[in-house]
């Protein structure tokens, strides 16, 4: 398992990828840690014959979701170590970005019930976002994910040395992402789910920062991305 490689990358958008590499038909699919849930609610109205099924532990995000639910797309108050689903229940577990923010402590509980609530041979999509490249500079001045990425990957290392889950593959991939700075103000800055501090000039180094990239009135980036997807052994 790799953390990080320069020379895998592919340009691709986290959905086209899911769904050149997952089964999307006919299966239950859980997103813990679903922030908005872009991607989940996008999945559900392309394959209405799956069931999807999202978590998150924010409760202002989660009011928000709700208002998004449909016949196949339902969302849950709960964090990824304690799943409110019975053992080997789900064909896919999807965590988009969400991992490193699992309290160190948690993470391990959260990677077993992963186990517990997937169908042998079941598979988990773990994707993180590599500390590489421009818009990762940009988002280390608002809040550095070095430390937390690192213990993210280190779990997923462990749970596949002990033979919890078995790498199936890893895909490195940039995701293109094109914003004024207002939109990216409105994404990535008043955001719920985590305290920022922009205090003492924080926020204007962050301006100027973004401002070095734009053309016009937007600033275009490839966002590197890593995917571990893990399978449930049979036995």
């Amino acid at each position: 398992m790799r953390l990080d490689d320069s020379q895998a990358y592919q340009t691709s958008t986290e959905i086209d990828l899911m769904e050149r590499l997952l089964p999307l038909h006919g299966v239950r699919v859980l997103e813990l840690g679903c922030g908005a849930a872009w991607t989940l609610r996008k999945l559900a109205e392309c394959y209405s014959d799956s069931q999807f099924i999202g978590t998150e532990v924010d409760e202002i995000q989660h009011q928000k979701n709700l208002s998004h639910a449909t016949v196949n797309l339902e969302f849950r108050l709960e964090g990824a170590q304690a799943i409110s689903e019975p053992e080997q229940s789900i064909d896919l577990v999807c965590m988009l970005k969400s991992l490193h923010h699992v309290p160190i402590q948690l993470q391990m509980p959260a990677m077993q019930e992963i186990h517990r609530v997937l169908k042998p041979g079941g598979m988990a999509w773990i994707c993180e976002p590599v500390y590489s490249g421009a818009f990762n500079a940009i988002m280390s001045l608002i809040h550095d994910e070095k430390q937390v990425r690192e213990q993210a990957f280190d779990t997923l290392r462990q749970v596949v040395q002990n033979g919890l889950f078995e790498l199936h593959a890893e895909h490195f991939f940039n995701v293109p992402g094109s914003y004024s700075w207002a939109e990216f103000e409105q994404r990535f800055l008043n955001v719920t789910h985590t305290k920022i501090d922009l205090s003492d000039g924080r926020l204007e180094r962050v301006r100027d920062e973004f401002a070095r990239h734009l053309e016009g009135e937007r600033a275009a980036f490839l966002k590197p991305h890593r995917v571990d997807l893990l399978r449930k052994p049979l036995g």
